[in-house]
């Protein structure tokens, strides 16, 4: 099954994922307003803080859906293909890890 053909393990959630980048990219528009109006820096950094909390939170969901879909359906087949999800999964979480 190629990448075109998966059913990709998000896509049962598709529409909370997306309110959730929707509140996220709502989030870096207050932030632009905040700077644009001159706050307080701490009620800025305070909004920075929610703001990558809520990326946290949603590239953890991600990640997680992509292990028990993507990674398990690559395991069940046990060819290269299966390295190949386990691979990417642990760059992925390396990823997330550092930032």
């Amino acid at each position: 099954m190629t990448q075109e053909e998966h059913q990709y393990g998000y896509l049962a959630r598709k529409d909370a994922h997306l309110r959730r980048l929707r509140r996220i990219e709502g989030q870096a528009r207050g932030l632009q307003r905040m700077v644009e109006e001159e706050k307080y820096c701490i009620d800025i950094l305070t909004q920075v803080s929610a703001m990558t909390s809520a990326l946290h939170s949603f590239s953890m969901s991600l990640l997680e859906e992509h292990m028990a879909s993507c990674v398990v359906d690559a395991a069940r087949a046990g060819d290269a293909e299966a390295e190949e999800k386990i691979t990417e999964a642990v760059a992925a979480i390396q990823r997330l890890v550092k930032s």
